[in-house]
């Protein structure tokens, strides 16, 4: 139609003449002036109409230059202002911003980063974590389809996240790395590293772990001691030459008294020190009584078994056994939690000392669970199974047991799971609704229940390992995935009585971490409420300064940040307004800058990383040459793009009234010559 549109209309054309030749200009009985006029007011007519009818079509293309993107990645941290550059970055930014060159031929996008990559708002520098990582991961995604070269603003100090220089390797874009920082090497002594873990054992030593590095060329010695309060409970002397630049110390404290220890890691300045602020580090340990003990039992060989031990085995407070299910007889009584991994008629005797144990469960079903048996053995829940099928989970996000975060369920890969419908036959909450092709059933995921005293879970599907290491994939460690499954443990294995306020607060808090609190409130049937107003009142033991912040929704529970909160002990307060319900606790944030611990950029590897990427390395004041080199680099160039549109010769609208109107012209003239 398009491409013949114009023959089209040519002989539309012919058509209307012809047939007002025919009717007014072959044998008519009017006069001659009547004929021509008729007869041009229907050829007109009749050409309008066929038009309608035919409805021409045209290309219509047109062009426009693209210019290729400049992303331009600043570092908002603290070390920046900590360096003192925080006033040039941010008049380098204003000439990059300004730069009537990098604008004519560049389509330039800010973006800042600390922890994560934003747009530019305002260079505050007020971020407590550096992942340079994440930043060019995420500018990588956003500009995958474009020619977007990169500039890099920042010290090349990284504080959390996997190594950027393995990121700039799979990097599409060039780097161009701007050094914001001192490039003079100073004399320092500092303490890179100290490992030691969260939690211990009341009555147990544990080892903590402590790396000393120096930087100079004469050799030095100092003095190394660690401390808890006053109490100096480790000192030793250290040495140091250019050559023997690092020393690793191991001690091992006891774990006398329950609750949080702070400590006070320290090696002793020398006089020519610049920077003194990473000679000292602050830990904390808190040492608790005795373990959660979490059993598996599973009679085959499966992934997601090794998946869930090291899940669950992430927080220091749990222990996992596994065990087949005649092994598991004779220690049943020592847990608080067992999974029963796709069980068979083999666990009836596991399934009957649970059940007079009164012991919580978590069971996981899939391919190799006999049905038939679980369906026989209990009445709390049964499945007509089927074939195999392959099921997602999507987060109910009314679920109120505990408050579980959505860690991106409906983009996991499928777990494997028997088809048919899992029926609850008592009270239960649905965790997860499965979903099945795109399509969300009724049947139930991930659903948990309480029968008397005790708790009990069952996921409808195996392969969870692989929803573990999906997660990896996506953030680069197992954080957020550990973390649902520790709440789901959490709340599995334990038998508190639920709570209209239920609070959950870490009982301390590194300053270079963030801060948060969460809760969940309930009304009096126990069915969370979305309604509510939660606020926390803080106080410092210290310093005895108050603060009152709200508590903001998310999904299923309620959360508040307190990142802007000083180091230091403080006792709390959630209250909910209009209900005399609360909940009061302590914490302590853990005086610990990371932003703070150096004195230098990493020139060397911002080098390395815009060399891989065929970038370019260049310090503050090379602005301009760094401008002029890439507004000339030959291979950012603007592409012509062509959009071609189908669009129609006239509008219908416009040529229907034209239509009427030739009509009514004709009826009218007509009416006048008293032919009507």
């Amino acid at each position: 139609m398009v491409e013949n549109a114009l023959l089209i209309i040519v002989l539309a054309a012919v058509i209307a003449v012809a047939l007002a030749f025919y009717m007014y200009g072959y044998k008519s009985k009017y006069k001659p002036k009547l004929q021509w006029t008729f007869g041009i007011l229907r050829f007109l007519s009749v050409f309008i109409l066929l038009l309608l009818v035919i409805n021409p079509k045209f290309k219509n293309i047109s062009y426009k230059n693209i210019k290729p993107t400049l992303a331009v990645a600043i570092d908002n941290t603290q070390s920046v202002s900590y360096l003192k550059k925080n006033n040039t970055l941010i008049e380098t930014v204003e000439l990059l911003k300004n730069n009537p060159d990098l604008n004519s031929r560049f389509d330039v996008q800010f973006y800042t980063f600390g922890n994560a990559l934003n747009r530019l708002d305002s260079l505050t520098f007020f971020e407590k974590q550096t992942n340079i990582s994440n930043a060019l991961s995420s500018l990588n995604e956003i500009h995958k389809n474009e020619v977007a070269p990169t500039i890099l603003l920042t010290d090349g100090n990284q504080t959390i996240g996997s190594d950027y220089e393995f990121a700039a390797n799979t990097y599409k874009q060039p780097i161009f790395s701007m050094v914001v920082g001192d490039t003079i090497r100073y004399t320092d002594l500092r303490i890179s590293q100290l490992n030691v873990n969260r939690y211990a054992y009341l009555k147990n030593e544990f080892p903590i772990e402590i790396f000393l590095d120096y930087t100079g060329n004469s050799p030095v010695s100092s003095i190394f001691f660690l401390q808890d309060g006053n109490t100096t409970v480790h000192q030793q002397h250290v040495s140091f030459t250019s050559e023997n630049n690092s020393i690793l110390i191991n001690v091992t404290l006891p774990a006398n008294k329950v609750g949080v220890r702070q400590y006070t890691a320290e090696i002793k300045p020398i006089e020519t020190e610049k920077n003194k602020e990473n000679n000292k580090k602050q830990f904390a340990v808190e040492v608790i009584d005795q373990a959660t003990n979490v059993l598996i039992v599973s009679e085959i060989v499966h992934p997601d078994i090794g998946g869930l031990d090291q899940s669950i085995s992430s927080n220091e407070q749990r222990k996992v056994s596994v065990r087949k299910p005649t092994e598991a007889m004779s220690i049943l009584e020592d847990y608080q939690l067992i999974i029963l991994y796709q069980p068979n008629a083999a666990f009836k005797s596991v399934m009957d000392k649970i059940a007079t144990l009164k012991v919580n469960t978590f069971i996981i079903t899939g391919v190799h669970t006999n049905w038939s048996f679980l369906n026989s053995y209990q009445k709390n829940y049964s499945k007509n199974s089927f074939q195999q099928e392959d099921v997602q989970g999507v987060l109910n996000s009314n679920y109120g047991a505990f408050a579980a975060k959505d860690i991106g369920f409906s983009n996991f890969p499928p777990l494997k799971s028997s088809l048919g419908d899992l029926q609850i036959t008592v009270a239960h909450e649905v965790l997860l609704q499965q979903r099945i092709m795109g399509m969300t059933t009724e049947s139930p995921l991930l659903v948990t229940f309480e029968v008397g005293t005790t708790r009990h879970a069952i996921l409808d599907g195996e392969g969870i390992w692989k929803w573990r290491a999906n997660s990896y994939l996506k953030e680069n460690n197992f954080q957020s995935f550990d973390n649902f499954m520790g709440s789901l443990i959490q709340y599995l294995a334990s038998n508190k009585q639920k709570n209209r306020l239920e609070v959950n607060a870490e009982s301390f808090y590194y300053q270079s971490a963030n801060v948060t609190i969460s809760a969940q409130y309930f009304d009096k049937n126990y069915i969370f409420d979305n309604r509510a107003s939660l606020i926390i009142q803080i106080k410092n033991t210290t310093t005895e300064t108050q603060n009152t912040f709200p508590l903001l929704l998310k999904n299923n529970y309620y959360d508040v940040n307190l990142n802007s909160l000083p180091a230091g002990d403080y006792i709390y307060t959630i209250s909910v307004e209009g209900e005399a319900l609360s909940s009061s606790g302590s914490f302590s944030i853990i005086d610990f800058n990371v932003e703070n611990q150096f004195i230098n950029a990493d020139v060397a590897k911002l080098d390395r990383v815009s060399a891989a990427t065929d970038g370019k390395l260049y310090f503050l004041d090379q602005i301009n040459t760094m401008i002029s080199d890439i507004t000339n680099d030959s291979r950012f160039i603007s592409v012509q793009k062509s959009e071609q549109k189908i669009v129609p010769l006239l509008e219908w609208k416009i040529l229907l009234f034209i239509l009427a109107a030739l009509l009514a012209i004709e009826w009218f003239i007509r009416k006048y010559n008293g032919l009507i």
